[in-house]
């Protein structure tokens, strides 16, 4: 049975867009708070289930479209989180765009990490973030970074990594990921290089803790 407590947790949104550099930023925040301290949870692993789909339709889904995402299902999980419960976090396979039938629990801590490209473009989303974070990198930086990204980890070739940034990424990135930004307490430039902006979030982070404590 999942039981709650009523312990205070901080939850930390770390936005940006895709290839500017959040999973570094996320992994350094991770370092540096400890993960004894820390659940860390991706917007990406509630993508859609596209099983039902041939595969073909699915590698040409709108996947940088809030639509895309089951974010409803991230928010209860938050919640939950921020009560004291553990989740069971989807697991997305990128590769086939469809979620394995298995999923990973975790469990709450008392600093919840977010990441994902859309996380400050939902209200109700962002409503549930106590310091949200944008990382800010150049365009040509970030397609880079997503066009090895890509090739090495997910199997794509150039050519439908170059239509779908053209088509879609860098469209959505335009109409939802860049506006988010004003929602943002604090903007990180130069991603997880940007040391005096990490020692400023994790100096807040262990403020809060101690207030809470």
């Amino acid at each position: 049975m999942n039981q709650t407590d009523s312990t205070p947790r901080i939850v930390i949104g770390v936005a940006g867009g895709t290839g500017s550099g959040k999973t570094t930023v996320s992994s350094e925040i991770v370092r540096r708070v400890g993960a004894d301290r820390l659940a860390y949870l991706q917007h990406d692993s509630y993508y859609r289930n596209w099983s039902d789909l041939p595969p073909t339709a699915r590698d040409h889904r709108n996947f940088d479209h809030p639509d895309a995402l089951e974010t409803d299902l991230l928010i209860e999980h938050l919640k939950q989180l921020r009560r004291g419960c553990a989740i069971d976090v989807p697991i997305y396979d990128f590769r086939t765009h469809s979620r394995r039938p298995e999923t990973q629990r975790l469990k709450p801590k008392p600093v919840i990490l977010l990441e994902g490209i859309l996380i400050l473009s939902e209200k109700a989303l962002r409503d549930l973030i106590d310091i949200k974070i944008f990382v800010d990198t150049d365009a040509d930086l970030r397609f880079i970074r997503r066009l090895k990204r890509d090739l090495d980890e997910r199997g794509r070739t150039i050519e439908s990594v170059i239509d779908q940034y053209l088509d879609t990424v860098r469209p959505m990135h335009l109409e939802f990921v860049e506006p988010s930004k004003r929602y943002a307490d604090l903007i990180i430039p130069e991603g997880g290089f940007n040391t005096v902006a990490l020692d400023v979030v994790v100096a807040r982070i262990d403020a809060m803790l101690g207030t809470h404590e």
